[in-house]
């Protein structure tokens, strides 16, 4: 592609740029791959810190095309147009005219970020062993496995291919047991209207129900992840929220306790707060260094009721949604991260303020109606957990076109889920 045409595929990157104002314009610019809102907040941190920041992503509808920060480019889907997405990154690189930091920010760039890493290398700064462990740990079946390996203490779990796989883990399993995808990408692309294409996960009580929760995807995704539940509510529920220098060393780490999630039990934490765990900081700081692990990671783990363990639910091996509340603790992850893969020295970072509690706001209206009608919650609980300070994951209202969006789209989320719950209990 010629320079004539990259520039006109990249439109206002100049401006990007040349940002003479910032006092980092002798640094590294960087890439942000998802402008999901996750992304986004990260773009929003670089920017804050006046680091060049642009976004990638394949689906035009996520908030980064509409934010005051950074500036956002459509990209050719990495799992559907491998050497489409490969050719627009090396573009994206050659016409900003020096080697950016590249961080992922969604599990479908992390995956083809570790896919391509020998073709992205020679045009974008990030750990290629980093990232090649990351992509590992992107796919349920990998993750538990090295989970097993490195100490990590895991429900049963197994990754399998057929119904006679299935039933195997079935006749040893204890019963509840769940039923995920690889990927959450892969129960997206169920046909429309199908019951578990916005799933996360699914629970079944006997064998039968896990059977016939298996044969209404493995038509369309015949692989998937088993395994046994760790019982118990939303609230025995916590993310250790990392990143790790390319030396090795721990940069920056917190443990925030999660209060509710949307959908309940199965789905991501709505509300968290920060606290002290100092079991759960050293397994997964234990099984992260054991793994030579670099860059950024969200642990989920549970305590299950039925003994008190602490079982892995899952490592997100990127900067994560809940990962957004790392900032407000004192441990600015992302930009750790970045200046890690830049070069620039320093400190690590101890978490100090613990004062505030961390809302994802449409999908925690959303919650509050079910756990209402469940007798979970009353109003004045709910109200009572919104007191003191509040952080936000999906509302800023510097950010003006998305802060809109966001309080419509909860107000529906709300008064919707008021409505089907017929006023709850």
């Amino acid at each position: 592609m010629g320079t004539a045409a990259r520039r006109g595929q990249f439109a206002g990157l100049d401006e990007v740029m040349d940002r003479r104002d910032y006092e980092t314009a002798g640094w590294p610019p960087a890439v942000v791959a998802s402008v999901f809102q996750t992304g986004l907040n990260l773009m929003r941190d670089l920017e804050q810190k006046k680091v060049r920041t642009v976004g990638v992503d394949c689906n035009g509808q996520n908030p980064g095309f509409r934010s005051r920060y950074g500036r956002s480019y459509l990209c050719p889907n990495p799992d559907k147009e491998p050497e489409a997405w490969v050719e627009f990154m090396v573009s994206l690189a050659e016409a900003m005219g020096e080697r950016p930091v590249l961080i992922a920010a969604s599990d479908i760039f992390v995956s083809a970020i570790g896919r391509h890493a020998a073709r992205l290398k020679g045009h974008y700064i990030f750990s290629e062993r980093g990232c090649t462990l990351q992509a590992a740990l992107a796919t349920k079946e990998t993750q538990y496995a090295l989970a097993r390996q490195n100490g990590l203490p895991s429900p049963a779990a197994e990754y399998v291919r057929s119904t006679a796989e299935l039933e195997a883990f079935a006749a040893k399993a204890r019963f509840p047991v769940l039923l995920k995808p690889r990927h959450q990408r892969e129960w997206q692309a169920l046909p429309a209207g199908h019951l578990l294409q916005t799933q996360k996960t699914v629970s079944a009580q006997s064998a039968e129900e896990l059977r016939a929760h298996y044969a209404t995807v493995s038509q369309w995704v015949p692989e998937a992840v088993v395994q046994e539940e760790i019982v118990g509510p939303d609230s025995a529920k916590y993310c250790y929220l990392a990143v790790y220098a390319q030396t090795g060393e721990r940069l920056g780490a917190c443990v925030v306790h999660e209060l509710r999630a949307y959908p309940l039990l199965y789905g991501c934490a709505t509300l968290v707060r920060p606290v002290v765990d100092e079991e759960i900081d050293r397994v997964c700081d234990n099984f992260l260094r054991s793994l030579g692990y670099v860059g950024l990671c969200e642990i989920e783990v549970k305590r299950d009721a039925r003994d008190g363990r602490v079982l892995l639910i899952e490592v997100n091996p990127r900067f994560s949604g809940t990962g957004d509340s790392a900032k407000y603790t004192g441990v600015e992850t992302g930009y750790l991260h970045y200046l890690d893969l830049a070069g620039r020295t320093s400190q690590p970072m101890e978490p100090t303020n613990f004062d505030f509690q961390h809302m994802m706001l449409v999908a925690d209206l959303a919650a509050f109606p079910r756990y209402r009608a469940l007798g979970q919650t009353t109003w004045g609980q709910w109200l009572d957990s919104l007191k003191g300070t509040l952080k936000f994951f999906d509302f800023d209202p510097g950010d003006f076109n998305n802060a809109r969006r966001t309080a419509v789209k909860g107000a529906r989320a709300l008064l919707g889920g008021l409505w089907h719950s017929k006023g709850g209990n």
